[in-house]
């Protein structure tokens, strides 16, 4: 097993190149070398402020729900279903959008996408009860995950292949500046213009994205291989279904950490709820940083870099409970939580790419839907430890056991792999 993870290899660790698809190459017609960077660049600002609008929009609802509660007229464990809401519309849209729009030129899926996106946003601030809410809120999930899958796609094929989990992470860093920037600053214009404003903001963000989308990203014509057949395909793929397990495992010992971080921080490390604000800030700044760091931890093995990411994941849950009682260190720990998983997204994604051949797209955005559904099961696996009366120090302790059954399905990906090297 040792002999595995430690062998030597080039570009992608579990040697990739024999089962991964012909991979996506740089787009002929930027042009050169120099101009084609700059316009790489914002093809990537393009998809990145389509990432900031979707993160806004995910995490804003939970910084607001006292106030959508009161506008909504219902009490705050209801406002919660909204919550719920958006996360079920990604679950739904990723796989289903992404099929659905095999066929169709990428470009034009992601100008619809948005366009929906930016609708349904604003459909959400003029919501006046409990049930358009809720529909308004499941319909801005729809586009969340096959935005992010089919954009990924996009950005691994405007790069050479040995940028791609550096092109998906530029991507992905809109997520993480919304956490820094975006959900702090519609929170606090919720707070004093009402719940409804953050909504027609992130509207408006859509459409700057559908706008940017327009003008920077270059025309992808359907080569005429795609399918949503072919897209299908992908399910059929026991590396895909592994790939899929360790983001959800892995990601639910996170969730089931940061979905109690405000008390956490506030019983154990001591801090006060008005300083809850910038916690979460920090969780961003971590984010943000893990995504930059991400493309140069892939240049050492791609699965090498997932199982050496998934057991400092597991390491750090596993001490999380201790430390968070010094206040100075609790900061430290919240920024890690942040910054290793978020290291881990964008090689997963990548690793989806290539073992899902010609449904690269359907896995890329089922990457989505698992997240979600790993944000669900980690709060509810805390809650289930919480309830049973043990403190805030034990949810990151079962999320580190999650982490380390992510070490043990890529250790058998890995394996697999190398005993199936046809990538089946």
């Amino acid at each position: 097993m040792t002999d595995v993870l430690l062998s030597s290899d080039t570009s992608q660790t579990v040697r990739t190149s024999e089962t991964a698809p012909t991979p996506p190459t740089a787009d002929p017609t930027l042009g050169n070398a120099g101009a084609a960077s700059g316009r790489v660049g914002l093809a990537l600002l393009a998809l990145a402020v389509g990432g900031f609008a979707i993160g806004t929009t995910e995490f804003v609802t939970m910084g607001l729900l006292p106030q959508v509660a009161a506008g909504i007229g219902t009490d705050i464990p209801t406002a919660g279903h909204f919550v719920s809401a958006y996360a079920a519309g990604v679950v739904v849209g990723a796989p289903l959008i992404a099929v659905l729009a095999a066929r169709v030129p990428r470009k034009q899926v992601l100008l619809a996408l948005m366009v929906g996106f930016a609708i349904t946003n604003v459909a959400s601030g003029f919501a006046s009860t409990y049930g358009q809410l809720m529909g308004a809120r499941f319909l801005s999930g729809l586009p969340h995950g096959a935005f992010f899958g089919i954009g990924s796609v996009v950005a691994a094929s405007l790069v050479p292949r040995e940028k791609r989990t550096w092109a998906v992470a530029m991507m992905l860093v809109g997520l993480g500046v919304a956490n820094v920037i975006g959900v702090p600053l519609t929170t606090l214009l919720g707070q004093n213009l009402g719940w409804q404003v953050p909504y027609w903001v992130v509207g408006i963000i859509g459409a700057i994205t559908v706008l940017t989308t327009w003008a920077w990203i270059p025309d992808q014509p359907a080569s005429g291989e795609e399918s949503m057949l072919g897209e299908l395909r992908a399910l059929k793929r026991l590396q895909v279904w592994l790939a899929l397990l360790i983001g959800t495992v892995g990601f639910g010992g996170m969730f089931a950490t940061y979905a109690y971080i405000t008390p956490t921080m506030t019983d154990l490390a001591g801090f006060s709820t008005s300083f809850v604000p910038v916690i979460l800030g920090i969780y961003g700044v971590g984010m943000v940083t893990g995504m930059v760091v991400s493309g140069r931890v892939a240049r050492f093995g791609l699965m090498r870099g997932i199982v050496v990411s998934m057991a400092l994941i597991a390491i750090m849950l596993g001490v999380f409970g201790f430390l968070v009682h010094v206040p100075a260190l609790a900061v430290i720990m919240v920024f890690i939580l942040g910054f290793l998983p978020s290291i881990l997204v964008p090689m997963l994604q990548t690793r989806l790419m290539d073992v899902a051949h010609e449904g690269q797209a359907l896995a890329a955005a089922l990457n989505h839907s698992t997240l979600n559904i790993a944000n669900a099961l980690g709060a509810w696996l805390g809650s289930v430890v919480l309830a049973a009366g043990f403190g805030y120090e034990w949810p990151s302790r079962v999320g580190a056991l999650l982490a380390v059954l992510g070490v043990v399905i890529s250790v058998i990906s890995i394996v697999v792999q190398r005993r199936r090297p046809s990538g089946s």
